[in-house]
């Protein structure tokens, strides 16, 4: 629908307005929402007009009329200016999505006093402060997307609506423990609170969170271990917490019921059934409008990139991130038994022992990282069982013996997926397996003849330069010190003559002559 027909068209019913992914005005752009249409149309229902180019305030204060508004969904276009006070005069209003704009400004409190108030959809503005505690009384509350603003401090412990079913508030400010919020939230199926300050420990409420399918809290300062809790959430799917500061041993029991099979999740319809009352009768009308929420959409890190899964891919979606903790201990092997996971990555921890020869098992599986541990050990020759894998590391541990066979996925798999690995050998690494081969024996003698051969040249060199070394030290002593000299000439004449009678006395008489 064009603007030019906007007026036509709320003459007619004055109780839905849907102009979704339109360009309005000229060149694309219009200031705001038309004065006429928040002053005159005190029966609009539904007002939708996503993704186009609106820019500038919502609404003025003196010109609003909305009071029986329902949903206002303005996302997707460059509206500036905090969020309007005269909202809070659509004391009837379910729906407000607002996401992906230029709002600024704190979160108005009085959103906290409409007790009607569903989904609540503002991420990607440039939202700043705390949640207001008014948020306590929203006792309706399904959806609460803040996510990518820049909203700090706690959240408060009084925050646990009955309904809530998703809760996105990553890459904010928000710091401090989790403490006591959400404590009675059993509906709650997404909880994204990545990229932003916790600290502490994972509260025990998280138990009892029976329907809790997506846990995201990578990228903050929680420490301690990772609660046994988890094992009771047959729901789990999504599990990331990387990037923190978690110790201590994996749960044996990290094995959940739900990444064995797939199941889905029913998505809101987008008919909407209406009732228009005149002075002489009541009307019945369902009409089609766009779909007010979005497709839920969760960022999860698989295959070393960071994706966003929404819709029907998320349900299916399954996998495990506990990479850049502290965590110690063995792997252990009842996680093999996640025959559904698609991706698995414990990188940069503490973990010591083999790789359990139970991943096998992990058929679907299609990343797996083991990579800057302490691992030891073989590496399980079954693993080339694993046909789906994709994305391949154990590099950085103390793993020795053969790399797996080069058959089905781990024929693409290149050095960097075992480097750092001294004791590991074979394709695709440099180091081949297996002993150097033997010398010819001919070759041995042959070393060991030239071996001796110049050992006896050292000899004699050696034993001729000594000699040559004495002689001269003695005539160098004779020349410098003469009584030495004298002494020297002396007995040498001693010994000649000692000599020469020797052998004259032992000749016989007939020579002596």
């Amino acid at each position: 629908m064009e603007y030019g027909s906007v007026q036509r068209y709320h003459r007619w019913s004055h109780l839905a307005l849907s102009l979704w992914n339109k360009e309005l005005g000229r060149n694309g752009r219009m200031a705001g929402i038309p004065e006429h249409l928040a002053k005159s149309c005190i029966n609009l229902r539904y007002l939708v007009l996503s993704n186009n180019s609106l820019e500038g305030q919502i609404f003025s204060a003196a010109n609003f009329n909305l009071t029986n508004l329902w949903r206002l969904q303005l996302d997707g276009n460059q509206f500036i200016g905090k969020i309007p006070e005269c909202l809070l005069n659509s004391t009837y209003l379910v729906g407000l999505y607002l996401g992906d704009n230029l709002h600024y400004g704190r979160i108005p409190s009085w959103l906290g006093n409409m007790s009607h108030l569903v989904d609540l959809i503002m991420p990607n503005n440039h939202l700043e402060g705390p949640i207001p505690p008014e948020f306590c009384q929203l006792q309706n509350l399904q959806v609460l997307n803040l996510a990518e603003n820049n909203i700090s401090g706690d959240l408060p412990s009084c925050f646990s609506p009955p309904q809530i079913q998703q809760v996105h508030l990553s890459k904010n400010k928000f710091e401090g423990q989790l403490k006591d919020a959400f404590f009675n939230s059993s509906t709650l199926v997404t909880l994204d609170l990545g990229y932003n300050h916790f600290n502490g420990g994972i509260p025990n409420w998280i138990g009892r969170l029976s329907n809790l399918t997506y846990l995201i809290l990578t990228h903050n300062n929680l420490e301690g271990e990772v609660p046994y809790l988890l094992c009771h959430l047959e729901r789990l799917r999504l599990i990331d917490l990387s990037h923190n500061n978690f110790s201590k041993q994996i749960p044996y029991c990290l094995d959940m019921t739900a990444l064995h099979g797939d199941f889905s999740i029913a998505t809101e319809s987008s008919e909407v059934t209406l009732e228009f009352a005149t002075e002489e009768e009541s009307y019945f009308f369902r009409i089609s409008v766009a779909p007010m929420r979005k497709e839920e959409t969760v960022e999860f890190t698989t295959k070393t990139i960071s994706y966003s899964y929404q819709g029907r891919i998320l349900t299916y979606m399954s996998g495990v991130d506990l990479s850049y903790n502290k965590l110690t201990g063995e792997i252990p092997h009842q996680i093999g038994n996640l025959t559904r996971i698609h991706t698995l990555n414990l990188s940069y921890n503490n973990l010591t022992g083999s790789i359990p020869w139970t991943f096998s098992n992990l058929e679907q599986i299609e990343s797996l990282d083991l990579s800057h541990n302490n691992l030891n050990g073989k590496i399980p020759q079954n693993i080339t069982e694993l046909f789906r894998l994709s994305v391949f590391s154990v590099a950085y541990n103390n793993l020795s013996g053969k790399t797996p066979e080069r058959i089905n996925q781990f024929g693409t798999f290149e050095e960097s997926s075992y480097q750092g690995n001294p004791l590991l050998c074979g394709l695709p690494l440099p180091k081949s397996c297996g002993p150097p081969p033997p010398l010819a024996p001919k070759a041995v003698t042959d070393i060991e003849e030239d071996d001796n051969f110049m050992d006896m040249d050292i000899f004699y060199i050696s034993f001729t330069a000594s000699y040559i070394v004495v002689v001269l030290a003695i005539a160098i002593v004779l020349y410098v010190n003469p009584y030495w000299r004298r002494t020297w000439f002396y007995l040498v004449e001693t010994w000649m003559t000692s000599c020469y009678y020797f052998i004259i006395d032992h000749l016989p008489k007939g020579f002596r002559h």
